[in-house]
């Protein structure tokens, strides 16, 4: 892997852990609250768990960046990047949120195709 397809898969890895910190960890937190712009805390508190479990697949998602990068496995980094790249599709459609499209799609589809030129 080149440089810049191995710092652009980084990205996308560590963007994922900040989306598990957040919803596994500031959900119910002003922060958390703010990101996903929720209602009010009662609703946060209310979707605390399913927020962490959808926290802990975000880091499913950054650990097989990361491995692909450790194991210079450009295979192993498409499959990752389209999973992340379809994950923000389908998040942007069924929330109906075009921002989510912007931060998770986005950089993934990028670095997907600079990794395949």
């Amino acid at each position: 892997m080149t440089f810049l397809t191995t710092l652009l898969i980084a990205v996308v890895a560590f963007e994922h852990l900040y989306f598990l910190v957040l919803e596994m960890f500031l959900w119910t937190k002003p922060k958390g609250i703010k990101a996903f712009g929720l209602k009010s805390k009662e609703f946060a508190e209310e979707t605390r768990v399913l927020a962490a479990n959808q926290g802990l697949y975000n880091g499913f998602l950054a650990a097989g960046l990361i491995f692909s990068i450790i194991q210079n496995d450009i295979t192993f980094a498409i499959f990752f990047l389209i999973c992340v790249t379809i994950a923000g599709i389908y998040g942007s459609y069924s929330t109906k949120k075009i921002k989510l499209f912007y931060i998770q799609a986005v950089p993934a589809i990028v670095a997907l195709i600079v990794s395949l030129i």
